[in-house]
């Protein structure tokens, strides 16, 4: 195990949670009913992850 970096991981969780978190609590004020806002904040999240992940692996492989 060289050079693993605890940090990407607890980066990725950390805005994963932020965006649901904050695409929830924006749903929700602008109107949209708690179910559906809830969804709507785990699509975020998701896509949130990929595009994190996908950048983090980006700047790993050009460091390499």
């Amino acid at each position: 195990m060289r050079k693993y970096n605890f940090v990407r991981p607890l980066l990725l969780i950390a805005v994963a949670l932020l965006v649901k978190s904050m695409v929830t609590n924006l749903s929700m004020v602008m109107g949209m009913k708690p179910e559906h806002a809830e969804n709507l904040g785990f699509m975020a999240m998701i896509i949130a992850a990929i595009v994190v992940y996908l950048r983090i692996a980006r700047n790993n492989r050009k460091n390499q």
